[in-house]
């Protein structure tokens, strides 16, 4: 049975690992270390808390010592790396702190992984999993060929490059030092958990609040999106079939404009609301709870800097080696995630307290 560390298991991507790896593999252990900074809530974790074959600490992953400590003590030989600050607006106005997990807390992981397992060998096998970003390969043409995972690196914001010099760090570890490493560059993930300032829950809640829906630029800007459950299921080839010291990418196979996005998002919301009048009397802000139309809520707004134009995966390589295959469409997971929010009210409006509204407020200028 394995014995995972998973860091950032209380954050949107983490979180779904956790609940899909302890149901997909009973009797493993799981322990889960995250710092439960704004992104991360313990209430993604809810219903497996009690569950004896997980353990949640609270802790940073630039703590070494507890990093070792959590290595020895719990004998694990599997660390799933997904801790890292993520929002590329957030990275724009801060970067620091970008710098700080992405780059010197992958660093603290890949050291505490070495002493232990390399140097104490307290293991017989061990895997180190790193999960990037296809951000790390920069922006698209319209007709260039997808990123496979022999493009180049060109990272164009703080988030995107400070994700590309931890990858850096985790092959560099591998090819120095022997450490047994993956890496996985995703695309666009969406779901259940996903903290809403991203642009699907983002523009879900502001739909339910009856809020204005802001689209950067033209909105021609395009994205290949990843269900959460098929990235979960991506990682767990890896770490089952995987080669040590390769880099495998996973996407969804479903580009989308974001304007598309939107309106696909509202079109859904529209046909929901018909469906099932009684959500109405929960949703009075919702236009669509007044008979109007949740696209009149779109509202373009000033490009941001630096905005790549299009993303797009090529996951040949982890088809052909291990079998991976995207199982949900981007319509079916859109409506899925739409419903997942309406059904969790509680959830999402414990995380939006006042500081995060302003936040959105001040950046989006969605009012």
């Amino acid at each position: 049975m394995a014995r995972l560390l998973v860091t950032g298991g209380a954050g949107f991507i983490g979180s779904n690992f956790v609940h899909y790896w302890l149901r997909e593999h009973a009797g493993d252990r799981v322990v889960v270390l995250d710092a439960l900074t704004y992104a991360g809530n313990l209430a993604n974790l809810e219903s497996v808390m009690s569950d004896p074959q997980m353990r949640f600490v609270q802790g940073n992953i630039a703590d070494g010592p507890l990093v070792e400590g959590l290595l020895r003590e719990e004998k694990i030989d599997t660390l799933v790396h997904f801790a890292a600050e993520s929002h590329v607006d957030r990275s724009i106005h801060g970067p620091d702190a970008f710098l700080d997990t992405n780059i010197m807390g992958t660093h603290s992981l890949l050291k505490a992984a070495r002493k232990v397992w390399l140097e104490e060998k307290t293991v017989a096998k061990h895997r180190f999993h790193h999960v990037s970003t296809d951000e790390v390969y920069g922006s698209l043409g319209p007709q260039d060929p997808s990123f496979h995972e022999r493009t180049p690196y060109a990272p164009n914001s703080p988030y995107s490059a400070s994700k590309a010099a931890s990858d850096h760090l985790v092959r560099a570890y591998h090819h120095t030092y022997g450490l047994q490493v993956t890496i996985s560059n995703c695309s666009n993930n969406y779901g259940p958990y996903h903290f809403p300032e991203k642009l699907i829950p983002l523009m879900i809640v502001n739909i339910l609040h009856g809020r204005s829906l802001p689209v950067y630029g033209d909105g021609r800007n395009v994205r290949d999106w990843l269900h959460v459950s098929d990235h979960c299921r991506g990682i767990d080839l890896i770490l089952s079939k995987g080669v040590p010291g390769e880099v495998y990418n996973i996407g969804g196979g479903s580009e989308s404009e974001n304007l598309a996005l939107v309106q696909t998002l509202c079109t859904i919301a529209d046909e929901v609301f018909d469906e099932e009048p009684a959500l109405c009397a929960s949703f009075p802000e919702c236009v669509a709870a007044r008979g109007e139309r949740a696209a009149s809520l779109i509202k373009f707004v000033q490009d941001r800097p630096g905005h790549d134009r299009r993303y797009s995966i090529d996951c040949g390589k982890i088809e052909r080696e291990l079998g991976y295959r995207a199982a949900v469409s981007l319509q079916e997971g859109l409506r899925h995630t739409f419903s997942w929010y309406l059904r969790n009210q509680a959830w999402w409006r414990g995380v939006m307290d006042g500081s995060y509204t302003q936040w959105i407020d001040k950046h989006y200028g969605n009012r």
